[in-house]
């Protein structure tokens, strides 16, 4: 399933009242930047705001409230705040384990790695080991 959720920021500059939202696509994100950007940098590019404009600087003085997450990020969604590192950790975990999966069908016809927790910590630690050598 997708993971997206929908960022909102309300507040008030020079007399007038900005509700800002903005429908982020959270996979998009983290396999291009293989972590998540700044909300308030989403909502003013959507937006049309300059990020080096004083309106800009208001907005970064105002919390993001967060709505409709869909994907694993829902997990992560509770009462309008957005746990963003637990969200990434469970996205690369996810990742990886999709990586894995079909070798571990193919090599060794097991389809389900969560039945093999001790193989499936394995190859977890074996990824993470050819990754930090290369």
């Amino acid at each position: 399933m997708k993971n997206s959720i929908d960022a909102h920021v309300e507040f008030s500059f020079k007399g007038e009242d900005y509700s800002l939202t903005s429908h982020v696509d959270l996979d998009l994100l983290m396999e291009t930047e293989s972590s998540l950007p700044s909300f308030h940098a989403i909502l003013a590019r959507d937006n049309n705001i300059d990020t080096y404009s004083y309106l800009y600087e208001v907005m970064l003085e105002t919390g993001i409230r967060f709505a409709n997450a869909q994907g694993i990020a829902a997990n992560f969604l509770s009462g309008g705040d957005f746990n963003q590192e637990g969200f990434i950790s469970s996205w690369q975990e996810n990742r990886v384990l999709g990586l894995l999966q079909p070798i571990a069908t193919r090599e060794l016809g097991i389809t389900d790695l969560d039945r093999h927790p001790s193989l499936k910590t394995a190859l977890v630690q074996a990824y993470s080991l050819g990754k930090r050598t290369c």
